[in-house]
């Protein structure tokens, strides 16, 4: 087990950490030797979320999202972005072996950025619980939270 990766996963909302530990574990038992799964960002903050959505809009650099601060799934530890090792080096491909943890995560209920109509987002996956990020902000902005933490309750 990559660690950083599972340390990424321990900063979801508490009610998904156990899902997404299970359905990383089976990815990494379902790719090849020397390529897994690696999880480049969990939860993002709303200042983050802020300076990615600046990005290629009033800073330098490309557009990377179109997610301002709370509007984005990160915002509430719902979503992951991820991309492969392959003999340790970071790969964007979407291949089979992308195929093999897109699909992973599909069967343990999360949506991937790359079946989205528009903006398609490849390292992208989310678990909602039928949330929108909406209606998640109602909830962040009235300070509905799991005791003791920053996140919803869902």
């Amino acid at each position: 087990m990559e660690q950083v990766s599972i340390t990424r996963i321990k900063h979801l909302h508490p009610k998904l950490i156990d899902n997404c530990i299970a359905a990383y574990n089976e990815c990494v038992a379902a790719t090849p030797k020397l390529v897994h799964p690696y999880i480049t960002e969990s939860f993002r903050s709303f200042a983050e979320s802020n300076a990615l959505y600046q990005q290629g809009r009033t800073k330098p650099g490309s557009i990377v999202t179109n997610a301002g601060a709370g509007s984005s799934f990160h915002n509430y530890g719902l979503a992951i972005d991820f991309c492969n090792l392959v003999n340790g080096k970071m790969v964007w491909e979407v291949d089979d072996n992308w195929m093999i943890v897109v699909n992973i995560f599909k069967k343990h209920g999360w949506e991937w950025g790359g079946d989205w109509k528009s903006l398609k987002d490849y390292p992208h996956l989310q678990k909602t619980f039928g949330y929108t990020w909406q209606q998640l902000l109602v909830k962040y902005d009235s300070k509905n939270f799991i005791e003791g933490t920053q996140f919803v309750n869902i």
